[in-house]
């Protein structure tokens, strides 16, 4: 076991049973700390931020990577913590959560659903509350998701089990013959399918513009729409002062192949405002996938 694993291993379990005011407390200590070290993530944040909010002066954008840095400890602090908190719990607490009976209905009606999200809030919390949702109303409390392969594999591994453990059926996303038969399944049997979406990993997306610039959008959720008839949705996480809250936007259509393209940029669209009405919980430590320069 390499020193990654132990870290994680250790946090997962120990962390559980630390006082939550404790806890959260030494994450948002840590989240300063990374913040007055800066570093190369840090830097790509505040690049990114300033994408969204161009005028922003130096201090206000220091404000809002400091802020942003809280918001990505919370997300680790909820992560070690997520496999030992009540169900029930993680559902009351998600206090806000609109648009997603739009989703259920379809599924009521046997057609699978594509949600696709930015990397903003805790979109594991965010699944455990789906599977609920769709216990409550009688569908199969399952959803796939596909995850990007970490290195070494054992701390892959590692979050693998993590997520499993709360109820997602993981893909790899370089796995591609599995990857692409468990997603298809999944929605051919109309279920759920969970992508987090707002980086291309593939090479192979759609040129969108994007707060001012033009990146690379996996074309994955649409074509999966395309493909088997599910409907597709952009959805966003986010933090609430002791919860969380989330929203899922209004379908988007991919009648065939034809159509990705555009159903692409619309989630695009779609990201802009819902990274813009929550920028706090926008965890994009990452270059975002630059479009083509042609």
């Amino acid at each position: 076991m390499n020193v990654a694993e132990l870290g994680y291993t250790a946090a997962w379990r120990l962390l559980r049973h630390v006082p939550a005011p404790l806890a959260e407390a030494g994450f948002r200590a840590g989240a300063d700390l990374a913040w007055r070290r800066g570093g190369a993530g840090v830097e790509r944040l505040r690049r990114n931020l300033r994408r969204v909010r161009p005028t922003a002066s130096e201090p206000e954008l220091d404000r809002l990577v400091r802020a942003a840095l809280r918001s990505y400890a919370r997300y680790w602090q909820e992560a070690f913590r997520l496999p030992a908190l009540d169900r029930d719990a993680i559902y009351a607490r998600h206090t806000t959560a609109t648009g997603l009976d739009v989703a259920i209905a379809a599924m009521r009606e046997g057609r699978g659903v594509v949600l696709a999200l930015p990397h903003v809030g805790n979109w594991d919390v965010a699944g455990v509350y789906v599977i609920e949702e769709l216990r409550r109303h009688g569908l199969p409390a399952e959803m796939t998701t596909v995850v990007e392969r970490l290195r070494p594999e054992s701390v892959y591994r590692r979050f693998v089990g993590y997520r499993e453990s709360l109820g997602f059926e993981i893909v790899a996303q370089d796995d591609g013959r599995r990857a692409h038969l468990a997603l298809t399944r999944r929605l051919r049997a109309g279920g759920l399918v969970c992508l987090v979406a707002d980086r291309d990993l593939t090479g192979t997306g759609v040129d969108v513009p994007f707060f001012g610039d033009t990146i690379r959008l996996p074309s994955g959720p649409a074509a999966l729409c395309a493909l088997t008839g599910a409907q597709l949705h952009a959805a966003v996480t986010y933090f609430r002062p002791g919860g969380w809250g989330a929203t899922v936007s209004p379908a988007i259509a991919v009648p065939d192949r034809a159509a990705v393209p555009k159903a692409t940029l619309e989630l695009a669209r779609a990201f802009e405002e819902h990274v813009a009405a929550h920028l706090e919980d926008w965890h994009m430590l990452q270059e975002l996938t630059p479009g083509s320069r042609r």
